[in-house]
């Protein structure tokens, strides 16, 4: 009996190695999880991204803007396992481009940051407020009609750097915080432009007035004084033109073409020099339609006796006619069919019009009798005098 007991208590030897076994299993499947997680906890987080030579523009930019305390996996990888699954297989395949230098720079986001990464921080249905002062954003009408975050704000993390071309891998290793700081503090790569808000509101057919997007109307100041409109507003003009230019081009039903030079680089290539190009006043005056719904009117100065006095007025501000009108009636007059020349067809100053005239002439002719046999006198003599 005492032989049979100790039988049965002792277990079998092969039971030992089942649990050694079975404890080592256990053990090394803690240890792979934990270091997994852990590891994908390290692969997950933003200061990882900077590891990678090539991501420093995009990790110094990042750390400058106003979403530095949201980590890059919360914008770039859409919430679920799936998810995170496909971006780690796809950070494989990035890092043996890495290792064997054949991935593409400047490096550019495959597709565009969808709404539902904004909408994790951000209530689009419900956003009432704004940085920028008197703007009206209507973020849920927005959303409606389906228009990405992203259209408006694609340049709030990384200023656009990719698109400025300022991330060529030789470049890499000047990057810093000093350098993002610096990429980051123009507000026209970070903030949505104006551009962008005009060009969709044209092709959508939405009004482009300024009092639906600014509740101050974007009056400058100078347009408020009481003679801006019939006095000042022409020698501003001849001040910056560009500077109307960038308000008054959305009011115009024709295109500015005035402003279409040639790039830089190109005019240097060509030319060797670069060139600002000069914009007369006058001349955009003529194109924009804005302009010329006023100008077409009939200014009060031109009453009855206008006719005769306009020569002397003319000669205190020739610029001020020219807005309107032109010396000669080339046919791209755009503002008035009224030119010099169509009362004053001798009208030569400054022209070669011994070139057409068809009589030869000698350079310094003087008016006589003679030219009454063909030209009118009354019209003449109002400028030239007989010798």
């Amino acid at each position: 009996m005492e032989e049979e007991k100790e039988t049965r208590s002792a277990p079998p030897r092969f039971s030992y190695k089942l649990i050694k076994i079975a404890t080592l299993t256990l053990l090394f499947l803690a240890i792979f999880f934990f270091a997994g997680f852990f590891g994908l906890e390290a692969t997950s987080s933003s200061k990882f991204c900077s590891s990678c030579h090539e991501m420093k523009p995009e990790y110094y930019t990042w750390k400058a803007s106003t979403h530095s305390e949201v980590d890059c996996v919360n914008c770039h990888i859409e919430p679920g396992v799936k998810n995170l699954a496909e971006a780690k297989a796809g950070g494989v395949k990035e890092l043996y481009k890495k290792q064997t230098d054949t991935y593409s720079a400047p490096i550019q986001m495959p597709k565009d940051i969808p709404n539902s990464a904004c909408e994790t921080c951000h209530n689009m249905k419900n956003r009432e407020v704004t940085t920028s002062g008197d703007l009206i954003i209507p973020h849920d009408k927005h959303l409606a009609k389906d228009i990405d975050c992203v259209k408006c704000h694609s340049g709030v993390a990384h200023g656009k750097i990719a698109e400025r071309k300022v991330t060529f891998k030789s470049d890499y290793g000047k990057w810093d915080h000093s350098l993002g700081k610096s990429m980051m503090s123009d507000k026209k790569f970070t903030s949505p432009k104006m551009e962008t808000c005009m060009d969709c509101h044209q092709a959508r057919q939405v009004t482009t007035e300024c009092k639906a997007c600014h509740t101050t109307a974007m009056y400058p100041k100078s347009h408020k004084n009481k003679d801006f409109k019939l006095e000042s507003h022409g020698s501003l003009a001849k001040d910056d033109v560009s500077k109307c230019n960038s308000c008054h081009q959305y009011m115009s039903k024709d295109e500015i073409t005035l402003f279409n030079d040639k790039p830089a680089h190109t005019q240097f290539l060509s030319n060797g020099k670069i060139e600002t190009k000069k914009i007369n006043p006058q001349e955009y005056a003529k194109e924009n339609s804005y302009c010329k719904s006023c100008h077409l009117q009939r200014p009060p100065s031109h009453n009855k006796k206008f006719i005769n006095n306009h020569g002397s007025l003319a000669e205190k501000n020739e610029d001020s006619c020219l807005t309107c009108h032109d010396y000669q009636n080339t046919g791209k007059n755009k503002t008035s069919n009224v030119t010099c020349s169509s009362c004053h067809p001798s009208s030569h100053e400054g022209k070669e019009w011994r070139q057409t005239h068809p009589i030869r002439l000698p350079n310094e002719v003087k008016v006589t009798k003679t030219c009454y046999q063909c030209h009118y006198k009354p019209k003449c003599s109002s400028c030239h005098k007989e010798d």
